[in-house]
């Protein structure tokens, strides 16, 4: 069972995770001041991306360039990966591919714990990739606890590019804010990103 036939309710059910909805959970994390090249890149790209109108144009277009600017904004601290096989544990259908992973490490050639965020890309509805997403979370904090690198919190976030919603996962329970982020918060986006290298 790869990491797209999961849903909400057989996350609950097969890891005993406990789901907690919360208006505004980052709402409050400070925002990241981005570079020029950023904005440019997101003014030329993403009418483009939304007229194409495809899961690839948005990952493209306009995901890859925002998670590329963590990496460019902390180059030592950060690893980004995508369209990776991520195989974990097949016995609990943790295996599959995630369109992104970030790691807490600057090695980019293999993925190296801790694994401290995921993000799921999703066409158009957000909803249909939130079950993915959190047995990509559950994975992470598995193949972390697998290499000795625990952390505190794994973070998770769908996004259509536009519209992104972000998930926390600490020890059993997942954390979902209820609210949407857009594409012209992309300041408080980077914030939130920002949360599992502290």
């Amino acid at each position: 069972m790869p990491y797209s036939q999961f849903d909400i309710e057989s996350i609950r059910e097969i890891f005993n995770i406990t789901l907690i909805e919360q208006v505004g959970k980052f709402a409050e994390v400070p925002e990241i001041t981005y570079s020029d090249y950023l904005s440019e890149t997101l003014r030329f790209n993403t009418p483009i991306a939304l007229a194409i109108n495809s899961e690839k144009s948005r990952s493209e277009m306009i995901i890859a360039p925002i998670l590329l600017e963590l990496k460019r904004l902390y180059p030592q601290k950060v690893s980004l990966f995508s369209g990776k096989d991520f195989t974990v544990d097949i016995e609990k259908g943790l295996n599959g591919f995630c369109d992104f992973l970030i790691s807490r490490s600057p090695e980019q050639l293999v993925i190296t714990s801790p694994v401290i965020a995921v993000v799921e890309a999703k066409n158009e509805n957000i909803e249909s990739g939130l079950g993915q997403c959190m047995a990509e979370m559950i994975a992470s904090q598995i193949f972390n606890q697998q290499k000795g690198k625990q952390v505190a919190q794994i973070l998770g976030a769908v996004t259509t590019g536009s519209s992104w919603k972000f998930m926390q996962l600490r020890g059993t329970t997942i954390e979902i804010d209820l609210n949407e982020y857009f594409l012209n918060q992309v300041s408080k986006i980077l914030g939130i990103l920002n949360l599992g290298l502290e």
